[in-house]
Formats: structure tokens, sequence, C-alpha cells
């Protein structure tokens, strides 16, 4: 699946899981913390190859405040960072054995927006590996009560941890 095509993942939503990481593992995997960690629960389908990533918007995010005060939805740019973190979240514990990096965007292709987060959704953020390692690819999707928000391909590179 090198490319992604339209409810393309809608499936692995119903999938098994395998295992569920909670947030305090999640940050044992990524840098980001509060207020920039946009992932709560990551749901691993399969080790390695696919997961699921879950972030519940309370509505008390600071980007709510100027985006937009009169109808708050999310960035979807911060959907993209929201996907990146669920894919940080986990798969780096494969990748980074030695516990000395963190993974960092080398690019986004396809990226499309086709609906809006709101206070009070669940975003659901399914995601399959591609490739897996220092440089990895992903495909992913965004989705909201079961309709599609967001969908890229994604690219990461393990970097140097910057001791944050």
């Amino acid at each position: 699946m090198s490319n992604l095509k339209k409810n393309s993942l809608l499936p692995l939503l119903s999938m098994p899981v395998i295992r569920v990481m909670d947030v305090e593992e999640i940050k044992k995997n990524i840098p980001h913390r509060e207020p920039f960690l946009f992932v709560n629960e990551i749901r691993i389908l399969e080790e390695g190859k696919s997961c699921i990533g879950i972030y519940k918007i309370t509505g008390e995010e600071g980007f709510f405040k100027g985006h937009f005060p009169q109808k708050p939805i999310m960035p979807g740019v911060l959907v993209l960072e929201s996907i990146a973190q669920a894919f940080g979240g986990a798969m780096m514990s494969y990748v980074n054995t030695t516990g000395k990096g963190i993974p960092l965007f080398l690019g986004i292709e396809n990226a499309k927006f086709r609906g809006m987060v709101a206070p009070g959704d669940t975003l659901q953020m399914p995601i399959q590996v591609i490739r897996l390692g220092k440089l990895s690819r992903i495909c992913a999707q965004a989705y909201v009560n079961g309709n599609l928000c967001a969908e890229a391909n994604l690219m990461f590179i393990l970097g140097e941890n910057l001791h944050v």
C-alpha cells in the first residue's frame, strides 16, 4: 500500500486490538508533553505494522482560543501532528533501541483535509507502516465518528536526541 486510497484504512478501526498503550507508556517513546501532546491512547493492531492513535479533544486545548473563537476547529496541521505522535509513540521502541534518538518529520505527501475536528470529538487515527527503520514511512488517516477528516503519507527519520 504505497499510495493512500480513500477509506483504505477504515477497516483497521474494527480490527482486534492486541495491546493498548496509555499516555504514560506513549511518553516513554516520544519527547512531547502537554500542552503539545496530541495522543491519549494507542491501540496496537499488529506489532511494528499497524496501530490506531486516539486523541480525545476536550475543547480546553490552547489552539482553540485563536482557531477560531466563534467556531473552534482543530488546525489540520495539528491533526497531522497527532498522527505523527501516534506513530512515534507506537513504533519508536522498535526503531530507537538505544534510546538516543527521536522521530522527526522528513516529509508529508498527498495530505488532504476532508472534515473538521471540533471540541468533544474523538480523533481515531489508523496507521499502516510501509517502512520501519531509521527512515520510516506510513500511510495514515484520521476519522471522527467514522467520517474521514484527514489523510497523508508521512516520512520520518530517527534524529539525534535533543535532550529536552
